[in-house]
């Protein structure tokens, strides 16, 4: 898990910036009303790293716990698009070190366990997947080249 902590922590710190300077209106605007604004997307990618936090501690004390989240109603409960960007942008930050810091602690052993989300994933699957997965969103809100994820 070391080295997919360190490549997390590579990645953060290079879309950190930015994600600091994007405007504030190319922040909030929403496409239309059923899609989320650039604001939301980084909020889903909070929500999603708050939930794989979870999935990785909990999985090492518990056999294969069951984990999902309703993407969209937190999104939706969360209020981020009220949020301050500076506010947002440092949460994502924070939340993100803390992710790192618990994949760095993760003894190897641990990888191997299982969560079960829609199906019955490894801890070291959870924690490449989510990278792909912020990767694919990062991308979207810096309109960069899209990077595919299922």
């Amino acid at each position: 898990m070391q080295r997919i902590a360190s490549e997390l922590d590579t990645l953060i710190h290079h879309y950190l910036p930015g994600l600091q300077a994007l405007p504030v209106e190319q922040l909030r605007h929403k496409p239309s009303p059923f899609r989320w604004s650039k604001k939301e997307i980084i909020g889903h990618t909070i929500d999603s790293a708050q939930n794989n936090l979870r999935r990785f501690i909990t999985a090492q004390y518990e056999d294969t716990p069951h984990i999902v989240y309703n993407q969209d109603q937190w999104a939706a409960l969360s209020g981020y698009q009220q949020y301050d960007e500076a506010g947002l942008i440092g949460l994502w930050y924070l939340l993100h070190q803390h992710l790192v810091a618990v994949l760095k602690n993760m003894p190897p052993a641990m990888a191997q366990r299982q969560c079960r989300t829609e199906s019955v994933y490894t801890l070291e699957w959870l924690a490449r997947d989510y990278i792909r997965h912020l990767q694919h969103h990062l991308h979207q809100v810096l309109g960069l080249e899209p990077v595919p994820y299922p």
